[in-house]
């Protein structure tokens, strides 16, 4: 049975509630809401005001939020993605190639881009839908004003550093038999990772590895009562942009670990990828490195030297 709603059906109150999730409120247009935001509170900065001027023009919190986020997320992985696929068609950054053997082709990044979608649609969309309900109950803002740039670089950061605590210990679980069997090792079907392929894996891996990045801001806003949702979305795309890069299996001379010597990066993912093995963490490099479960040669080197150290101590 199928329901056809047309806009004299909206007057009605049995249908109150559908529409109040499936369109906005208003008859106004964005821009007019804009501008009637505008005059109401000119002490707001230009994306205030095109803030409140969305959730005006919507009228429903979770709708405004869900369509934001979602579109969001897209909008990002597939944006960042794409330098990505573009510089796997020139052969001028092979050189950069950290397994210049292995490009993607184009068939291989269509076929990716598929299970991501769908992985997106099925999994994704459901969570970021009831995110702000979530987020809201234990107190997440989604009003004006913004918070200060001081305030969202310091949350940003603990967030960064919680979870990539999670994603060590998370992932380096999945490469337990069963777990990488049954759930991890859809992800490690590219041993040469490229960006696309960040969030190529089953539902149950995007879930638990995602719970890093969402459970963390939650659990924030849970203890503190001090988080917009601003915020979150900075380190969403701060995040996906994170994941994409260290996917790319590209090593440049500028990359940000020659100057940030904890972070992790392409180097560090690609060799996981090569390897199957060790390089658990995320954005830094500081677990693999107090566990002793960093990857490649180089680890392999050092860890043949601290032998030989102790063979020779204990003569």
């Amino acid at each position: 049975m199928s329901l056809t709603y047309t806009m004299d059906s909206l007057t009605n109150p049995n249908y109150t509630a559908i529409a109040d999730v499936m369109l906005p409120h208003t008859q106004n247009t964005f821009w007019h809401e804009f501008h009637e935001v505008s005059k109401s509170t000119p002490q707001l900065n230009y994306f205030e005001k095109l803030w409140m001027a969305w959730y005006a023009f919507i009228g429903n919190d979770v709708l405004a939020t869900g369509i934001m986020s979602f579109l969001m997320h897209e909008i990002v992985y597939f944006g960042r993605s794409l330098p990505w696929m573009i510089i796997d068609r020139i052969p001028a950054f092979n050189k950069y190639k950290i397994q210049n053997q292995k490009v993607p082709s184009a068939k291989e990044q269509w076929d990716c881009a598929k299970l991501v979608l769908l992985s997106h649609f099925t999994v994704e969309l459901p969570q970021i839908w009831f995110f702000h309900p979530m987020a809201q109950f234990v107190g997440l803002e989604t009003g004006v004003p913004f918070p200060s740039l001081l305030t969202m670089a310091y949350q940003i950061a603990i967030f960064f550093v919680l979870e990539d605590t999670w994603h060590y210990w998370s992932h380096r679980a999945l490469h337990w038999g069963p777990l990488y069997k049954n759930i991890h090792k859809i992800h490690h079907q590219y041993s040469a990772p490229f960006g696309l392929a960040a969030e190529y894996a089953s539902p149950l891996e995007v879930m638990i590895l995602g719970l890093g990045s969402v459970g963390p801001p939650i659990l924030w806003c849970a203890v503190t009562k001090d988080l917009h949702i601003l915020t979150m979305y900075v380190w969403i795309v701060l995040r996906l942009s994170q994941a994409i890069d260290s996917h790319s299996g590209y090593e440049f001379p500028w990359s940000l670990h020659h100057f940030l010597p904890f972070w992790a990066g392409a180097d560090h993912h690609d060799t996981h990828h090569e390897k199957f093995i060790g390089n658990y963490s995320s954005s830094f490099r500081w677990w693999d490195y107090v566990l002793d479960t960093e990857s490649g040669p180089e680890a392999a080197q050092r860890r043949r030297e601290r032998k030989i150290a102790k063979a020779k101590k204990a003569q």
